[in-house]
């Protein structure tokens, strides 16, 4: 069965009876708009990841990246967040056209904690807000701009558990097999290169 036909399980309201009401602290941490310490994380942040759902629900996360900064910020209840090249599915972009809600979680490598941020989100051109979004020597075909709604800072716990910024944790990248492999099996095309190198070398020429 197509798993986009399978019916939706809701979660047992007694299954959530074995968390604890969460502290004040935690509730009073959410602001409304971006200050000076949410503005000057968004500045160190090279990567986030962009959540967005279609109009009928169904999620969707795309990774992030570029310069720290790649994310600008417009004012205290503004983000430009500019579109570069990718695989062109824009499934994020067809998203908000029917669902404006969405929300970015910014990382900091070395940084435990995270910001979330969330919004309604337009997408207008690279030249409509009046700023250079020229990153890698190319603009951005289009801009996704998140009207803020509300802001916070995660705990680090999750980061923590993870070891994520560990060199000692870090898995050998030879113990598994390469993009183009996996990709060739999934696309069942043997015209996909599974040399690595090779492969970074041509999407580095995307950027």
């Amino acid at each position: 069965m197509d798993p986009d036909l399978q019916p939706i399980e809701q979660v047992a309201p007694d299954a959530l009876d074995a968390y604890r009401s969460p502290s004040q602290r935690v509730l009073d941490k959410e602001i409304g708009f971006l200050d000076t310490y949410c503005r000057d994380f968004i500045a160190l942040s090279p990567f986030a990841t962009l959540s967005t759902a279609s109009a009928d629900g169904w999620p969707e996360v795309s990774p992030r990246g570029g310069a720290p900064g790649f994310v600008h910020v417009l004012d205290e209840h503004r983000l430009a967040l500019p579109d570069r090249v990718g695989n062109n599915r824009i499934d994020s972009l067809r998203n908000l056209a029917e669902n404006p809600r969405a929300a970015l979680m910014f990382l900091v490598p070395g940084f435990d904690e995270t910001l979330r941020v969330y919004g309604t989100a337009s997408v207008v051109g690279p030249d409509d807000l009046g700023a250079d979004f020229t990153e890698f020597g190319k603009k951005p075909l289009s801009v996704l701009v998140l009207r803020v709604t509300k802001a916070y800072f995660q705990c680090p716990k999750s980061v923590m558990r993870s070891g994520l910024w560990d060199p000692e944790r870090r898995a050998d990248r030879s113990t598994y097999p390469s993009f183009g492999t996996v990709l060739r099996a999934h696309c069942e095309d043997t015209t996909i290169t599974t040399d690595d190198a090779v492969m970074r070398a041509a999407l580095s020429e995307e950027l």
